[in-house]
């Protein structure tokens, strides 16, 4: 669901820490993000002081500081998205202390472990151009606003835009809505209750917070440069990009040869009325809707599919359900996501427009219903947009709902052992109804960790100290993977497509599941652009096997609106569609065949991080196989 002393010795402790030669033997070596140590920090004030009192912001900065470099000495990090988070947060805090020289040398460090070319590109610049604008003196505001402006665009200017293109504009979208009054609504929603409870915050909401000051006391302040100057690079260099998926995609016409292949789509619910008059609904002949376990297999009105709600209980609601007032206010909410999705493409629409001076006015009282719509509606249309892009061009697609229910409240439930339990039963039952089913394919656009445990905990003042936290959420998660685990591999015959994360980060070492199990009848997807190029979101690591089109991916929402969605959310369901063509085309390929169609026929970039799918490849391979069967 939802970030980062002297100089002399420390930055020569971190360089060393970097270096591939150096001993490191006798440090303990952090391999996951169970291994880190928690923080806690006592706060005598409410949160959102830290944003706007710089003596509460300079009592909490300096014991995280002191923390984070002597972590970052006395171990072995070895994931570099980690080390670049705390790197980030002590470049942060020596901003905010005026100390330039360190900030931008840890700069340095951030980027050198920057892999992605767009982010290694764009990282810092907004925080080089304040350095440089800084170190002068001016006569007014406006001066030294003029002189960052200057310096911005320079820098801005001198970058690629084949290359950062996507990454400006997203940051442009970012600083047009972000300010002042949203960044302390949230952090008075989301943080105050529980520190209201403890008197205490973690080390990761620390780092937040630290965060959120320096957007306030440094780069808001800029809004209005910051968006001139991107919008100005982005009108002066904009073209569209190269769009490969064209050239790939297969598209199947409706043919008596073609089989019948059923996509499990375990997501938040699907408005299967958009689909039924394509004849692409899974449809479970022996029920009927009538309140009843017509079948007798144990599932009321499942004609479509199963569901479970939030608490992991029997649901027959193959979307999830709105109230009155909900569903009235759902073209409204509609066309808020599309302005803010709009604003992230540099599209300059009417809802654009309207969610700018919406969110210009807002005040921090009122964030909290605004982002907790945001995840109510997005839950809402997420399910519908990953089978629309699951079923394209397929006729033979058989969409088997599998609801999940995902909270989108600012505060969750306490996470509970028992709570645990019956999610654990819900996924062997979702896996199991699949496979009685003859699914062949699941779809999984969704994930989670301990740290998403952790973080309930903290919100709601439970679960004790961090460390005593970090026990039981790895207790809690250890039932779930373990449960989903297993019943995935009781189902060797289900090729279950998962996508990788929308973090940046490796997800091996952030423990998430599905995306970080590994077994035969998995396959993990990252996201690329129309182009080919990783996104700037896309989790990554060892056991992403491919990637595909995830960014501004076009699909259908509850009710029939086509809208452009970006995510790892949105590659998996094109990898779970080329699975259905091929099984459309073949049905008696095996799960081992399926996954060597599709990774054998992936075009590899020359760095090994990219693995793209090549739908046409894969229908060249499956002739190959069929010659030689």
């Amino acid at each position: 669901m939802i970030t980062r002393f002297r100089i002399g010795t420390v930055f020569t402790v971190i360089a060393a820490l970097l270096s591939a030669t150096l001993a490191t033997a006798e440090k303990p070596k952090i391999t996951s993000q169970d291994d880190i140590p928690r923080f806690e920090y006592d706060l005598d004030v409410k949160a959102t002081d830290i944003l706007t009192d710089p003596e509460a912001y300079q009592a909490l900065a300096g014991r995280v500081q002191a923390d984070l470099e002597k972590l970052i000495s006395e171990n072995d990090i070895e994931d570099r998205s980690t080390l670049q988070g705390i790197l980030s947060t002590l470049m942060l805090i020596d901003l905010q202390n005026g100390d330039h020289d360190a900030a931008l040398e840890r700069l340095a460090m951030v980027r050198d472990l920057e892999a992605k070319p767009a982010n290694k590109l764009t990282t810092g610049v907004l925080m080089e151009s304040v350095i440089a604008a800084r170190s002068k003196d001016y006569a007014t505001d406006e001066a030294y606003r003029a002189a960052f402006a200057k310096i911005y665009a320079e820098k801005i200017n001198a970058l690629p835009y084949e290359v950062v293109g996507d990454n400006i504009k997203g940051a442009k979208g970012s600083a047009e809505i972000v300010t002042d009054s949203l960044l302390i609504g949230l952090i008075d929603s989301q943080v105050q209750p529980g520190l209201d409870k403890t008197g205490t915050v973690s080390g990761d909401v620390a780092q937040a917070l630290i965060s959120r000051r320096s957007s306030i006391e440094a780069f808001n302040p800029l809004q209005a440069e910051r968006v001139a100057v991107m919008q100005s690079y982005v009108d002066a260099n904009h073209v569209e990009k190269e769009d490969i998926w064209a050239d790939r995609n297969v598209t199947l016409e409706d043919s008596a040869d073609l089989h019948p292949v059923t996509v499990a789509i375990w997501d938040s619910g699907i408005d299967n009325a958009i689909f039924q008059p394509m004849g692409k609904v899974w449809v479970n002949e022996a029920e009927a809707f009538d309140d009843s376990d017509t079948d007798g297999n144990g599932k009321v009105d499942d004609v479509n599919g199963i569901a479970f709600d939030l608490k992991s209980n029997p649901s027959s609601e193959m979307l999830y359900p709105l109230n009155a007032e909900q569903l009235a206010a759902y073209p409204e909410q509609l066309a808020m996501t599309k302005g803010l999705l709009d604003l992230q493409a540099n599209i300059d629409s009417p809802e654009a427009s309207d969610l700018r001076s919406y969110l210009s006015k807002i005040a921090p009282d009122e964030v909290e219903g605004f982002i907790e719509n945001l995840g109510l509606y997005g839950n809402y249309t997420h399910g519908t947009h990953v089978a629309g892009i699951a079923a394209a061009g397929n006729p033979a697609v058989r969409l088997m709902t599998s609801r999940i229910t995902f909270d989108y409240r600012t505060i969750p439930d306490v996470p509970t052992i028992e709570q645990s339990h019956k999610d654990a039963a819900a996924m062997k039952s979702y896996i199991g109804y699949m496979a009685a089913n003859g699914a062949r394919i699941a779809n999984m656009s969704w994930g989670g960790n301990p740290q998403g445990i952790e973080a309930a905990f903290e919100a709601n003042g439970a679960g004790g100290t961090p460390e005593e936290r970090r026990k039981i959420s790895r207790e809690i998660f250890e039932i779930q993977l373990e449960a989903i685990t297993e019943a995935i591999k009781a189902a060797p015959e289900v090729l279950f497509v998962v996508s990788s994360g929308n973090s940046d980060n490796d997800a091996e070492f952030s423990d998430m599941y599905p995306s970080g199990i590994d077994l035969p009848n998995i396959l993990t997807v990252g996201a690329v652009d129309q182009a080919g190029e990783e996104t700037s979101f896309s989790t990554f690591g060892s056991n992403v096997d491919v990637h595909a089109n995830g960014f501004e991916v076009p699909s259908y929402v509850p009710g029939g609106q086509i809208l452009n969605f970006s995510g790892t959310s949105m590659a998996s369901p094109n990898v779970s569609n080329l699975a259905a063509k091929l099984l459309a085309v073949h049905p008696d390929l095996t799960v081992n065949q399926l996954v060597s169609l599709i990774t054998l026929a992936s075009d590899r970039s020359e760095d090994g991080r990219i693995n793209l799918i090549n739908p046409k490849r894969s229908f060249q391979l499956l002739e190959v196989l069929m010659q030689d069967a």
